[in-house]
């Protein structure tokens, strides 16, 4: 197939949060039948609500700056799906995509015709597989494993890493993960294995206590971030400079809850025998992302009740003397009241929009939920950019937030 071919293919599975196949079975048949990929690298797995992704990019950032032939798993991506796998710091070409899609894709038809597996494997399924034979073809020494949905049933939960890494739980995918902190805690604790060290990050007590207790059936060694030693911090609008008991570290992402993302990092890497200094390189887009000065235009995938009081946090910490825009667009199954609730009222202009995407809640319902007559609706992303650049002063700061495809769209507008 093509790359715009493989593409099609993927999405036509379905939506990969409502097609979630959770077991490991069928990803562990593929992988067998694949000569298991999965076995050749180094991995460090990483699961939590809130700041996997930039965690991830963290620690690959300081592994790769200490030489080190790096792989990085992430989802979901902003604009082209070849995001998701990256080596050296780089996505994957389209071209090597394509040809991991069609290994992936034939032995899982083989495996089909066969009786071997009872589905076609699902979007994140296969794209898991494509990563792991894309890492291996591609010699990665050390490979940073974000996982999809949970953990403790996730396509990623196969591997046997050298280091596990939890971030921040809070509540997002109650329908799949359950409906308390505990239970949601509990399918994260699954990514931890017997023995397998683990860096956990700064958790309400409830997680806490369910992480700890899964820690200690596995024998597996803890390091807390909650008990390290932060002093003379710097934080700015730009990101946080401070010091890990008693090692400088410049976290260049922005907002408060990146140096607590930082913390976990740079803890992960000292683990692994690397100093934190390549966190200084870290690149992670659409993430308290500046794309404009004048008007400043920020780029924030806040998805969920945390993420949208972190970004309340940082325009309440440095933005209090401008006049505010927030753009909001998000997905069907979100926690949008919450969300909306903590945003909307921070604002002098808000505009709702939806993205290109069959998952989008239509901007009439976000209005109609947030009942606030300052609302105004722009259907799509590229009239909510068009209103921005209209009427947007350059004295003003407009936060562009809400789904990552909302943001992946308007990056792209943006930075034309």
């Amino acid at each position: 197939m093509s790359y715009p071919d493989s593409v099609r293919f993927l999405y036509a599975l379905g939506n990969e949060i409502k097609t979630a196949k959770f077991g490991l079975e069928r990803i562990r048949v593929i992988l067998d039948a694949l000569d298991h990929p999965e076995r050749v690298c180094r991995f460090v797995h990483v699961a939590g609500t809130n700041g996997k992704g930039s965690t991830c990019a963290m620690i690959e950032a300081g592994l790769r700056t200490a030489g080190v032939a790096t792989g990085l798993y992430i989802s979901p991506h902003l604009a082209e799906p070849v995001e998701r796998i990256q080596t050296g710091g780089k996505p994957v070409t389209a071209e090597q995509f394509t040809w991991a899609f069609d290994r992936v894709h034939a032995v899982s038809e083989t495996l089909l015709t066969s009786g071997g597996i009872d589905a076609h494997p699902t979007y994140f399924e296969t794209v898991t597989a494509m990563a792991f034979v894309l890492f291996r073809e591609l010699r990665a020494e050390m490979v940073v494993l974000e996982t999809g949905l949970g953990g403790r049933l996730d396509a990623t939960n196969v591997v046997s890493p050298a280091l596990t890494v939890i971030t921040p739980i809070d509540f997002d995918h109650e329908q799949f993960l359950g409906h308390t902190l505990a239970e949601i805690a509990g399918e994260k604790a699954g990514i931890l294995k017997p023995g397998v060290p683990a860096v956990f990050a700064r958790q309400r007590p409830e997680a806490l206590d369910v992480l700890e207790q899964r820690a200690r059936e596995m024998d597996a060694p803890v390091t807390h971030s909650s008990q390290a030693c932060v002093d003379e911090v710097r934080l700015d609008a730009r990101g946080s400079i401070f010091r890990l008991n008693g090692v400088t570290v410049h976290c260049p992402l922005a907002g408060e809850h990146q140096m607590e993302n930082a913390v976990t990092a740079a803890l992960s890497l000292q683990h692994l025998g690397v100093a934190p200094g390549g966190i200084a390189r870290t690149r992670w887009p659409g993430r308290l992302e500046w794309v404009s000065e004048r008007p400043a235009i920020i780029l924030d995938g806040a998805h969920n009740a945390a993420g949208a009081r972190a970004l309340a946090a940082y325009i309440r910490r440095f933005f209090q003397d401008r006049r505010v825009w927030i753009v909001y667009g998000t997905m069907r199954d979100k926690a949008v009241d919450e969300v909306t609730g903590t945003l909307f009222p921070l604002a002098a202009e808000v505009i709702v929009t939806a993205a290109r995407y069959a998952r989008s809640l239509r901007p009439e319902a976000i209005a109609a939920m947030a009942n606030d007559p300052r609302v105004r609706i722009a259907p799509s992303i590229e009239d909510a950019v068009a209103l921005i650049r209209r009427e947007a002063q350059p004295e003003d700061a407009v936060f562009v937030t809400g789904s990552l495809f909302v943001v992946g769209e308007a990056r792209a507008l943006l930075l034309q």
